[in-house]
């Protein structure tokens, strides 16, 4: 697997134009200690496999020692890219493998899902834990063990959450170190390549005055390209060798989505939040399983979710003011905590009375609402605020692969589990603790707070707490109502994705009563292909949002994507083929990323710091409140009317709240 991820950064790196000798200008700090701590602990497991006594006897001290180099390492390198990644992948496994007196558990059922019995565990630190046994599963952290089976030919394996974000690491570090270009490197460093390349054209054949071409290119990092502007196939030898960074590469350089994996800070957020959302994905898969298994009720299954969407509507603006208060990086890791203790006890709760599950799914819901605007906030502290609506883009696009990625993954996984369901909350339950301590290692801007509470409460200093929270509340609708592009944008968003809480309810209805079937699909599959289609649609519209979006006006994008997305779901409403109801799914996933990704970076770059939780909470809650009553009104809607019609005539809803915008020059100058 770390293999793989090795490949991976390689590859993705030449293709983006880098070149292997950039990674020559990485300056790693204690590089020894590295190389030490790497020998060390596999030197130890040969040693151990080859059954030598002396090193079974001192198996913790040299684990410890090696696991305690490598991290130590890997933090005071936390600031490279992937870095922050490798550094949380490597103290979870070390914590694992020294709470196991030196060994890594594997647990059995998730050996025999990848295809592997306990005869093929030859290695002396693996030890296998019986499936039946789930307490020694949780006592000897067996979560953050071995059990996340991997099935693929080429890659089978059983592997860690720390074995997830090690990849991931090891990937972003060497893509980012692939793609550096000598621009990086300092004075010195240019004048000694410089006095290198001079000797390299002093070499150069006699009597031509030239110097082989592929020497030169090779040393300049340029492609040879003829007709090129600068030195072609040969240069004269007594000349100084330029050293400008090709054109192609410099435009790689610049690209946006290349400029973020190089930032550490963002790509621990993007990758934290990616690995986390896998995790999600299976446990609301398991959820809805194990709650549908216990009651075989669709009614209490559907109850999940519906449970799921009420804290948006109660606490956005709440968890907004208490954001706002508090340091976003210290929300986004506690809530991670919190998250992760909860899903931990889903399994629990559904074995002592599946009512608990629950209040249980309210929590998680409700800790989530103090998460994602921390998040929203955090952000242009992250990034450069050029590099917001690209961020933004690319955080959307994780989300999407999580979509159309770890849903179908988690449908097999879970499938596959049978009676061991509750290993799904575990690993999510992992995820969140995985992705908390890659949190932890971000580096933000420090935050400039207003005297915002202040100008709302007066100087008195007898004004209760209440009070003082109350007024807090109010400034951020104040500020809210007061600035209209973002009031204004709002307004038109309450409107215009009213629609979209139909669909949501209505999906299902819509492929069973109106599609055609000649494909021979049901119609729950034809569901699974719409819901597909608006997923790929989705990370298409997020990819080219985020590396375009840049060039134009955020209001003039938002106003085409509340059009198209209206015009796409008439037109659905008034189809029953099945392909072109594909193409408008898909349609309708671009367009929403065309005006979420814009709407989402006005509020970063408008609002200040220290209002932006309350702001987006309020914005939360309006939009999300009208979407949760467009289910309700569309279920209603439908046993009145042909679910076709209720579709369309709501499609027609948005795409006149979308045109309309542009009678609004709040939302049309944005």
């Amino acid at each position: 697997m770390l293999i793989a991820g090795i490949v991976l950064g390689l590859v993705m790196g030449l293709l983006a134009g880098g070149s292997f000798a950039n990674l020559a200008s990485i300056r790693l700090r204690w590089v020894g200690v590295l190389f030490l701590a790497v020998l060390l602990r596999f030197a130890t497991e040969s040693a151990l496999s080859a059954g030598v006594p002396l090193v079974e006897a001192l198996r913790m001290p040299f684990l410890a020692t090696s696991f305690g180099l490598l991290v130590a390492g890997l933090w005071v390198n936390r600031t490279f890219p992937g870095m922050s990644l490798a550094f949380v992948g490597i103290l979870a496994n070390a914590v694992v493998i020294l709470v196991n007196g030196g060994h890594m558990p594997i647990w059995e059922p998730s050996l025999e899902l990848a295809g592997f019995t306990r005869a093929d565990v030859a290695s002396a630190i693996h030890v296998v834990i019986p499936a039946a046994d789930f307490t020694q599963l949780l006592t000897r952290l067996g979560l953050f063990g071995d059990v996340i089976p991997i099935g693929l030919p080429v890659i089978r394996n059983v592997a860690s959450v720390g074995d997830l974000f090690l990849t991931a690491g090891l990937a972003f570090f060497l893509f980012a170190g692939v793609v550096r270009t000598p621009q990086e490197l300092d004075e010195t460093d240019l004048e000694l390549i410089q006095e290198r390349l001079d000797g390299v054209a002093a070499m150069g054949r006699h009597g031509t005055g030239l110097s082989p071409s592929l020497s030169g290119a090779v040393a300049l990092a340029r492609p040879l390209v003829l007709g090129a502007s600068g030195a072609g196939m040969s240069s004269p030898t007594a000349a100084r060798l330029p050293l400008p960074t090709p054109r192609i590469i410099e435009r790689v350089r610049r690209h946006p989505y290349v400029r973020l994996a190089l930032n550490g800070s963002f790509s621990a957020l993007w990758a934290g939040q990616l690995i986390s959302l896998f995790g999600d994905r299976m446990h609301q898969v398991a959820l809805a399983a194990v709650v549908f298994l216990a009651t075989r009720s669709p009614l209490a299954t559907g109850l999940v979710f519906m449970v799921a969407t009420l804290p948006n509507l109660l606490f956005s603006p709440i968890a907004g003011t208490f954001v706002d208060r508090w340091e976003h990086k210290e929300v986004l890791v506690v809530s991670d905590l919190l998250r992760a203790a909860v899903v931990l006890l889903m399994p629990v709760a559904v074995a002592i009375d599946v009512v608990l599950v629950y209040p249980l799914v309210f929590l998680v819901t409700t800790i989530s609402i103090f998460f994602r605007p921390a998040r929203v906030a955090i952000l242009p502290r992250v990034v450069e605020d050029d590099e917001l609506l690209t961020a933004n883009s690319a955080l959307w696009v994780a989300e999407t692969i999580a979509d159309v990625v770890a849903y179908p993954l988690a449908a097999v996984f879970v499938a596959s589990l049978g009676n061991a369901l509750p290993l799904a909350f575990w690993i999510d339950a992992a995820t969140y603790l995985g992705s908390a301590a890659l949190l932890g290692t971000i580096v933000v801007a420090p935050r400039r707070r207003r005297a915002a509470v202040a100008e709302a409460t007066g100087d008195a200093p007898a004004t209760s707490a209440r009070s003082a929270f109350g007024a807090e509340m109010r400034v951020g609708w104040r500020f809210l109502r007061g600035e209209k592009t973002l009031l204004a944008n709002t307004l038109q968003a309450t409107v215009a994705q009213f629609a979209t809480g139909i669909l949501i309810g209505q999906a299902l209805i819509y492929a069973e009563a109106s599609l055609d079937r000649e494909f021979g699909f049901d119609y729950k599959a034809i569901y699974g292909f719409l819901e597909t289609g608006i997923g790929v649609g989705n990370l298409v519209g997020g990819f080219v949002i985020g590396l375009l979006g840049a060039r134009f006006a955020k209001g003039r994008m938002i106003i085409l994507g509340y059009s198209v997305l209206g015009l796409s779901m008439m037109l659905l409403g008034l189809t029953s083929n099945l392909a072109i109801a594909l193409g408008l799914a898909f349609g309708i996933g671009v367009a929403n990323m065309v005006y979420v990704i814009p709407s989402q970076t006005l509020f970063q770059e408008r609002t200040p710091g220290d209002l932006i939780g309350r702001v987006v909470g309020f914005r939360f809650a309006l939009v999300f409140g009208a979407m949760t009553l467009a289910m309700g009104v569309g279920g209603l809607l439908s046993v009145l009317f042909p679910v076709t019609a209720v579709i369309a005539t709501f499609g027609l809803v948005t795409l006149l709240a979308g045109l309309a915008g542009l009678l609004v020059p709040a939302i049309r100058d944005a």
